[in-house]
């Protein structure tokens, strides 16, 4: 059976949550490989809204495991206040697992990433403030903290020592705050401990026996494509990898046990927080998509940025991750435009360009070359099927597939779990 990565095609936001949940009733694992609470998923059931923010979407499904991977980096009181939250609307949790390898996300993490993107001012890069980028940066200095340690509470006191040694020097002489003291942030995530073990395990052991035992297991990324820390516009990035390779990592799964890989694409592009973006549109139409979309970020609150469809960011997206297939979302926003714009290429200092830039320079220079496509006015909400679709919904689908790259094997055309046209199943 087969092992499937989901990911986001764009810069995120892309609609992750929806077809995680709608392959959620046919696989047996759904797992989260990297990021943590800065990623945010909404999925619709019925007439209830879920916003989730660090559980996989997986959750929701009575007939899956849910699993956080050792890529993922963990705020302990986001984590319980998330599952104490579903508790309460009647959605059973006791199947999750946690990773004893994740990162814990400590409160000097938290203080650190706010304290840094003040200071940086203009420079900023628009992180969300929830301590993820400090904790992976510690992560790579030997300096984390994980899951396991809350178990022991000697290696706890010398981890948190340790990092401290140095945060508590840049934190009071560049930025004039007080030292954090050590007693009081090991105390706090003793305090979690046992709260969150009934979940904790050895996720690698787990996930592996799991596909050797037939079953199918889901790996869902957070962020997008174009946030990744290797292959995004960085440094506008997140800091970890979202990519199909992160799921390896992320997960401790071989690439050889991975069968499809598919790409979550919107029908338009929008991005939270800073850094290029060659189709925004700051006029009605980015106004329009913004309202129709309900563009705002689940986890940040923030406004999206929005423009039209890129396809040269989608070929990109494509070719770093091995993309198999496409999930096109919100469709349905596009309803009622005479005539739809489409980014097939860029224009760079007077040349044309139809792939992405590897330099930054070029890229910030980056002019949008738009093909234009008929739109329509009929209401999509009810399709079943691609044939149900208006004609030129239909030749604009088609065309988003052929310049992208690969088959767009299901579309969205309303949020709800129903409201989904499957051309190819997944699995």
């Amino acid at each position: 059976m087969p092992a499937l990565v989901l990911l986001g095609a764009q810069w995120g936001d892309e609609g992750k949550g929806k077809a995680t949940d709608l392959l959620g009733g046919s696989v047996d694992y759904v797992v989260r490989y990297q990021g943590g609470n800065n990623a945010g998923h909404t999925v619709v059931v019925g007439d209830q809204k879920y916003a989730l923010h660090l559980l996989p979407s997986g959750i929701l499904s009575p007939t899956c495991v849910p699993v956080i991977g050792n890529g993922v980096v963990v705020d302990p009181s986001v984590l319980l206040s998330e599952l104490s939250g579903l508790n309460e609307r009647g959605v059973d949790t006791s199947k999750l697992l946690l990773s004893g390898n994740a990162h814990i996300i400590t409160p000097y993490n938290v203080t650190v990433d706010k304290v840094t993107e003040r200071f940086l001012g203009k420079r900023k890069i628009g992180t969300t403030g929830r301590g993820i980028g400090p904790t992976y940066a510690d992560k790579i200095n030997r300096v984390g903290i994980r899951v396991q340690d809350l178990y022991d509470e000697s290696i706890l006191t010398q981890k948190v020592e340790a990092a401290l040694d140095v945060k508590n020097q840049i934190l009071t002489k560049l930025y004039n705050r007080r030292a954090i003291a050590v007693g009081q942030v090991v105390e706090e995530l003793l305090g979690y401990a046992e709260q969150i073990k009934p979940y904790v395990a050895d996720t690698v052991l787990v996930l592996n026996q799991a596909l050797e035992d037939d079953k199918v297991v889901l790996f869902e990324g957070g962020q997008g494509t174009l946030l990744d820390i290797d292959h995004g516009t960085y440094p506008f990035v997140t800091s970890s990898n979202p990519t199909a390779g992160g799921a390896c990592t992320g997960a401790g799964v071989g690439p050889t046990k991975i069968s499809r890989v598919i790409g979550i694409l919107k029908a338009y592009t929008t991005r939270v927080g800073a850094g290029p973006f060659p189709t925004e549109l700051f006029d009605e139409d980015g106004e329009a998509l913004r309202r129709i979309g309900g563009e705002r970020g689940v986890t940040t609150g923030r406004d999206r940025r929005c423009g039209w469809f890129d396809a040269v960011i989608a070929r990109y997206a494509t070719r770093v991750n091995g993309l198999t297939d496409f999930f096109l979302t919100k469709l349905d926003v596009l309803t009622g435009w005479e005539q739809i714009p489409v980014c097939v290429a860029y224009e760079i200092d007077g040349r044309r360009v139809e792939e992405l830039p590897y330099s930054q320079t070029d890229f910030h220079h980056a002019k949008p070359v738009y093909e234009t496509f008929p739109g329509w006015s009929e209401d999509i909400t009810k399709a079943k099927s691609f044939s149900d679709l208006p004609k030129n919904a239909q030749n604009y689908v088609r065309a988003l597939e052929e310049m992208s790259g690969a088959p767009i094997s299901a579309i969205g055309v309303g949020p709800g779990r129903d409201e989904t046209i499957e051309i190819n199943s997944f699995l």
